[in-house]
């Protein structure tokens, strides 16, 4: 690729894609050779930089961040991670707004794999189904565990709670601080970044008002 636009499309932040791009193997292997062959070439990057990895600090290293990217940071990457997401009957009749707020964000820019920490706030309008509000931060959790694009993050928590929920009413707000903007580059360490993906009711600037009111309110308390 021409260098140019390697350091256009990280610089800008750009997305390529709604979906996460993944290859059609991504799955072939199974963890343990996952790990094995970030390690090996891990390996060689410290090796590269200089660093002695016959010292008892560094000899682990290795093999401790391939398991950390492939079972902590990006287990999100595979589809059999996906939480269980259980609904149930909305027996009370509730019709009004539910909203979870304050969910911890902590993903990766996939343009440079430095940390995007934040919060997500979702609420949405039932219809004939609810769902336990835990799974709501399971499922974002799920998503932000993979290298990610802000943009995107919002959008896959859009669509899979619009899917699973059976219907339209449903908003997304993801307010994170991304390290590659505060870290390198511009190095800005005060910016943020906001994000916001609805359909349904909150194509409505009514209900996205008062989506974004009970929101404001509660997070000064």
């Amino acid at each position: 690729m021409d260098i140019d636009k390697i350091e256009l499309i990280g610089d800008q932040h750009l997305p390529t894609s709604l979906e996460t791009p993944l290859r059609p193997d991504a799955f072939d292997k199974s963890d343990d050779e996952k790990i094995e062959t970030i390690q090996y070439h891990f390996q060689k990057i410290m090796e590269a930089l200089g660093l002695d990895l016959t010292d008892d600090s560094l000899s682990g290293t290795p093999y401790r961040f391939a398991k950390m990217y492939v079972k902590e940071l990006f287990y999100g990457l595979d589809p059999k991670n996906r939480p269980k997401i259980s609904t149930f009957n909305n027996k009370y009749g509730y019709q009004k707004m539910l909203v979870e707020q304050d969910i911890t964000i902590d993903s990766s820019c996939e343009h440079h794999f430095l940390p995007i920490i934040g919060k997500a706030h979702i609420g949405y309008i039932p219809n004939g189904k609810v769902v336990g509000l835990s799974k709501i931060n399971r499922l974002v959790d799920y998503y932000a565990h993979r290298p990610q694009v802000q943009e995107r993050l919002c959008l896959q928590i859009l669509k899979d709670l619009q899917q699973t929920l059976n219907t339209e009413d449903v908003i997304v707000v993801v307010h994170a601080e991304h390290l590659c903007v505060s870290s390198r580059g511009i190095k800005d360490k005060n910016s943020t970044t906001t994000t916001v993906e609805y359909g349904g009711v909150f194509e409505s600037s009514q209900y996205r008002n008062e989506f974004l009111a009970l929101v404001t309110e509660n997070s000064k308390k």
